[in-house]
């Protein structure tokens, strides 16, 4: 690993055009939510952004490759529902962060993972989806007209072809309209500082909620991105190694404001698709994130949560349809409608039990 990442880091790097729209195709789904959070909870966009930004070149840089940073999906999701407070989510990201840290330092990721039947996986893909899509609908039915002019986005969107860009494309629009609202924003630097949640955090929520995360975490942002690496780069990236990135990505930047981040195979594909072949996709998008950060945050106060509502449903279709790519159409829809009724977490352990035992009982 050491001597392919050294490689990589000397020759894999260039900015171009094709790097830029690579940039860009990562950004597709850590957007939308991380707006969507921001503008939900009191949570600092600036401080979101900026971990992003940081991170996008810190793991570029490191591993040599176009690799994503992506929100914790599960997390940001029930963040957004109200089902996590801002507190609880900082503690679910460090926990998360601790564990994996743990994980890929001991190199046991690949023996944990093959406890984990794929469909498991896949259900609670579904399970967050279905979260997003009822958050999504709430939040449309604020103000319909706002609702339809985003559904209109979309919808021309996918007709000439840029069904990926959708979520882009209605953000734009929105915030056009908290422009349009506010005026031109002015700059501003993000205030740091630390982020120390209190002891009532430390819930069976957030514990719930983390044990969800984690079981995408390890089939999504290390298993598959591990593979996808592999097919697009002919990379030697393991599991592990990427369990060690994110956990102590967590580690370092929770405590300043940032949100739960990983890694992930649909940003890897995203990027790729997109045209990045190098790290220097990852510069492209940690600069924009960084201006974005200093200069978006006055339009987000003014952006119509309807047609945020509309961005969410759009993302809970792209999961739930990952999620639907199953072998085990009964256990994964099963995992996913037991984690809408009670918590992904819960779900999680309830499948992974229910896999074992028609494994055992199969066997026998």
């Amino acid at each position: 690993m050491d001597a392919f990442a050294r490689d990589r880091r000397l020759s894999g790097f260039e900015l171009s055009r094709s790097e830029l729209t690579g940039a860009l195709g990562d950004s597709v789904t850590v957007l939308p939510v991380v707006v969507a959070v921001a503008a939900l909870t009191d949570l600092s966009l600036s401080r979101l952004l900026l971990g992003f930004a940081v991170f996008q070149v810190v793991w570029g840089v490191y591993y040599g490759l176009p690799i994503s940073v992506e929100p914790m999906k599960a997390l940001a999701a029930l963040v957004i529902a109200g089902a996590l407070s801002p507190p609880e989510l900082a503690v679910a990201g460090l926990l998360a962060g601790a564990v994996l840290l743990a994980v890929g330092a001991t190199g046991t990721l690949a023996r944990v993972e093959r406890y984990v039947d794929r469909p498991v996986i896949r259900g609670v893909q579904v399970a967050v989806g279905l979260v997003l899509l009822r958050t999504g609908a709430e939040l449309s039915l604020r103000s319909p007209p706002y609702a339809l002019v985003a559904v209109g986005v979309v919808a021309a969107s996918v007709a000439l072809g840029h069904r990926r860009a959708s979520t882009l494309a209605v953000l734009a629009v929105g915030v056009a309209v908290g422009v349009a609202e506010t005026g031109m924003p002015t700059p501003h630097l993000p205030t740091l500082g630390l982020v120390v949640p209190e002891l009532a955090a430390v819930s069976t929520d957030a514990v719930g909620a983390t044990v969800g995360q984690l079981a995408m975490t390890v089939g999504n942002a290390a298993v598959a991105t591990s593979l996808l690496l592999s097919d697009y780069f002919d990379a030697e990236v393991s599991a592990d190694d990427l369990a060690r990135s994110m956990g102590a990505m967590n580690l370092l930047a929770v405590p300043l404001g940032a949100m739960p981040m990983c890694h992930g195979s649909g940003g890897v594909a995203g990027k790729y698709a997109f045209g990045a072949r190098t790290a220097g996709a990852n510069v492209i998008l940690g600069v924009l994130y960084a201006l974005a950060a200093v200069v978006a945050v006055g339009a987000v106060a003014a952006f119509p949560l309807s047609m945020l509502g509309v961005v969410l449903a759009v993302i809970a279709v792209e999961l739930g349809r990952a999620g639907l790519e199953t072998d085990d159409l009964a256990l994964t829809v099963g995992v996913g409608v037991l984690g809408v009724l009670t918590n992904v977490g819960v779900a999680f352990v309830a499948g992974v039990v229910v896999a074992r035992l028609r494994t055992r009982v199969g066997g026998a």
